[in-house]
């Protein structure tokens, strides 16, 4: 897959909270249709607002008229998101996005994804994860079953 060349990343600011919210949304809705929303769209920008961006390194990604495509936040050594719009996945934007995390990492990252997103779960394996553990869901708050996936960097 080409890497889209229009795209660029940077840091997040205050003032992308609404639009990340926004995607983050519309990509959990199509990738795991069903899944139970523990949040309205109100608490989730609170929380990305008042949470992620301040506490967390935060990326996005924009388009060529700067509309934001996706965005990635690493927590320490944790992934804690990474997602794109729907209609803007197979172009290598995540990938540009989790080698930016990979980049900001000091040469570990984990995450979990629910085992149920074989997408993101090949996604990740791809691009060198293991999965070191499985869930039943009692960690998280949709109670869905995950797995906690870990990289390490090559010395």
């Amino acid at each position: 897959m080409a890497q889209d060349t229009s795209v660029r990343l940077r840091a997040a600011t205050a003032e992308d909270a609404e639009e990340i919210t926004r995607v983050f949304l519309a990509s959990r809705a199509a990738a795991l249709p069903g899944l139970l929303r523990v949040h309205s769209d109100e608490e989730t920008l609170a929380r990305i607002t008042h949470v992620v961006l301040p506490d967390s390194r935060v990326w996005v990604a924009e388009g060529e008229a700067g509309e934001l495509l996706g965005f990635a936040s690493l927590d320490g050594d944790e992934l804690d998101q990474l997602y794109l719009r729907p209609d803007t996945l197979r172009r290598g934007i995540g990938t540009q996005l989790l080698e930016r995390v990979k980049e900001a990492s000091r040469g570990e990252v984990s995450l979990y994804t629910f085992q149920r997103n074989s997408a993101a779960r090949a996604f990740y394996e791809r691009h060198g994860f293991v999965a070191v553990a499985y869930d039943d869901g009692s960690r998280n708050e949709e109670e869905e079953p995950d797995v906690l996936y870990r990289w390490t960097a090559v010395r």
